[in-house]
């Protein structure tokens, strides 16, 4: 497979998903649709799908646009509200693009219909998973229609239950603000001071794996005593709580 991160509006990114063997491609939350296909176009590669991770203007906003330049897209996502949406994947719903085998991983809490795709290559074992806003190099996003124990759900009982090698696409470029926060509340991490110092002349740092995340990413360090002595408390979806509002508060 291949993936193209695309920087997009303040923030954002899209990516252009290829399936090497058949040249089929997918994009994941094209909010700026020509400057997509004007990449697209320089691969030789057919374009077939939107994924889509979420409702939000700043991921679906492009799909209107897109579809009225490329009738005839399947355009898959879990939630009524996203534009032009014409394929509602079923949590752990497989299907192909390509050879390439997708599995849409329903992840309700930054919205109720918030849709993460796991990617396999069968042809070379490589795995990939974008996860939108739910999470982030280095940290996770907000609680808009759900709670922490809904995160934490999400995130101890599907996004680390993948393989540690799985590439990790996140919906935004919050990495050097993510690390900052991680860095106030889990100081002596060794792997996070590692990440910190190497992120800071990058524009873009996706994408980071799965296993990576679990060694500096504080939100799925909850379990760790450390992390549960800075919070003052031991459950550690209390702790997922704290920690969020935590970082909602930080500058």
């Amino acid at each position: 497979m291949k993936i193209i991160p695309i920087s997009v509006l303040e923030d954002n990114y899209s990516y252009i998903l290829i399936d090497e063997k058949t040249k089929e491609a997918a994009v994941i939350d094209p909010v700026e649709p020509i400057k997509i296909l004007n990449v697209i176009s320089q691969t030789g590669a057919k374009l077939s799908s939107v994924f889509t991770t979420h409702h939000h203007w700043d991921h679906a906003g492009g799909n209107i646009e897109l579809v009225a330049k490329k009738p005839g897209l399947a355009v898959y996502g879990a939630d009524a509200r996203i534009p032009e949406i014409n394929y509602v994947c079923k949590d752990h719903e497989e299907f192909k693009l390509g050879s390439l085998d997708i599995t849409p991983l329903h992840t309700p809490c930054h919205t109720k219909g918030h849709v993460c795709y796991y990617v396999v290559d069968p042809v070379t074992g490589e795995k990939a998973v974008f996860t939108g806003d739910t999470l982030f190099v280095g940290g996770v996003g907000k609680f808009f229609e759900g709670d922490a124990r809904d995160m934490y759900r999400i995130l101890f009982h599907i996004l680390t239950k993948l393989p540690d090698e799985t590439w990790v696409y996140c919906g935004h470029e919050y990495t050097k603000n993510n690390l900052k926060f991680a860095l106030s509340v889990d100081p002596h991490n060794e792997a996070l001071l590692a990440k910190w110092n190497w992120c800071q002349d990058k524009m873009i740092t996706v994408p980071s794996t799965i296993g990576q995340e679990k060694m500096f990413n504080p939100f799925l360090r909850v379990n760790e005593q450390s992390l549960q002595v800075m919070a003052g408390k031991t459950d550690p979806v209390e702790v997922l709580h704290t920690l969020r509002e935590m970082k909602n508060n930080f500058r």
